[in-house]
């Protein structure tokens, strides 16, 4: 692997990820067009529906470097789409501009795609470079290739436990465990995600706004499992205007508001199964986060239905507490955040 090719795609993984949080249920994708070992253009997948980093990384080339296009080598993260979607196939471009080499991080694993565009570019000529830098590329594409390839949103477990491993009060009263500083990035990883959900008993009792206001951009849809419909009206879910979807066995015979929404399942063995089904399905959410309480963690990793979990450990500790459920396995990645800890664990 030369070390260009590697300089490159990781400069392709930096500009994929300006694109978290804007462009789900699509992937996060960047591209750097180079020529003679000099960046002449490049780009990233910005906004659902929007260009495709490699549309980009094209219309990014000054006109005075417009002749080397078809003598420069793409660098893409992510296999170029060879299918017509909300824009036209990247395949066609870069055949139409005569770019003559392609270095690919991973496949897109989009049945309609999944080695297609590779196949593609080859037969018309284009010389094509896979697997640099690929587990990391994977990584990077999980959210995209988890839903395309299961029919399911990438699920995310979110939880903080205190230093000698609870979770909360055994009175579940309000104690924080991380530093104000570490809810800022909280709220970032809101921002990137489609939903977040959350049980009965910590709507209940935190009464949770579930949204972003620590961070910019836009908040995530929030699903509330409510089996019997037992929460009260006056709950910021219900009553701040913002979107809500209650996931009931029950349906209301009359509605909250507008911006209340609910789903109707059975809180049976396969009601995971079914609920992310439906939210990938129904609702195009790729990206879900499960911020809920210890019932709902011990639930989801018994059914071992998550993709990741980022496990937040403060220096603040409980006599007593409710103790927080085991990740298993051991964490792909640690983090010191001032006073707290970041621990990184991957399912996939």
């Amino acid at each position: 692997m030369e070390k260009e090719q590697i300089f490159f795609i990781k400069r392709c993984f930096d500009l994929a990820r300006l694109g978290a949080g804007a462009v789900s249920p699509n992937p996060m994708v960047g591209a750097v067009l180079v020529y003679r070992d000099r960046i002449i253009g490049e780009g990233y997948h910005q906004r659902y529906g929007g260009a495709h980093a490699e549309v980009n990384a094209v219309a990014s080339v000054a006109e005075k470097n417009r002749g080397f296009i078809a003598q420069a080598t793409l660098y893409v993260s992510l296999e170029p789409c060879c299918i017509y979607g909300k824009t036209p196939p990247c395949t066609n471009l870069i055949i139409q501009e005569k770019i003559p080499r392609v270095v690919i991080s991973c496949l897109d694993l989009t049945p309609e795609v999944r080695g297609r565009g590779v196949e593609i570019l080859r037969a018309h000529g284009v010389e094509v470079i896979t697997g640099i830098l690929e587990e990391e590329g994977k990584l990077l594409a999980a959210t995209r290739n988890v839903a395309v390839s299961l029919q399911r949103p990438y699920i995310v477990l979110k939880m903080a436990l205190t230093r000698n491993g609870y979770f909360a009060p055994l009175d579940r009263s309000q104690f924080w465990i991380t530093q104000a500083a570490t809810k800022r990035l909280v709220h970032r990883w809101r921002s990137e995600a489609d939903a977040i959900l959350i049980g009965t008993t910590t709507a209940r009792m935190d009464d949770p706004q579930l949204d972003n206001r620590h961070y910019f951009g836009k908040s995530p849809l929030r699903i509330v499992l409510d089996r019997t419909l037992s929460l009260p009206p006056h709950l910021n879910l219900f009553s701040d205007g913002k979107k809500t979807l209650i996931v009931s066995e029950r349906i209301p015979d009359i509605r909250e508001s507008e911006q209340v929404q609910y789903l109707q399942l059975p809180f049976d063995a396969n009601f995971w199964e079914k609920l992310m089904h439906s939210l990938w399905a129904d609702y195009k959410v790729g990206v879900v986060f499960i911020e809920g309480g210890a019932k709902i963690f011990e639930s989801i990793l018994t059914a071992q239905l998550w993709d990741e979990a980022r496990v937040l450990e403060g220096q603040n500790t409980l006599e007593n507490g409710i103790a927080a459920p085991v990740i298993p396995g051991i964490p792909i990645k640690k983090m010191a955040l001032g006073l707290d800890e970041l621990k990184v664990y991957r399912n996939i």
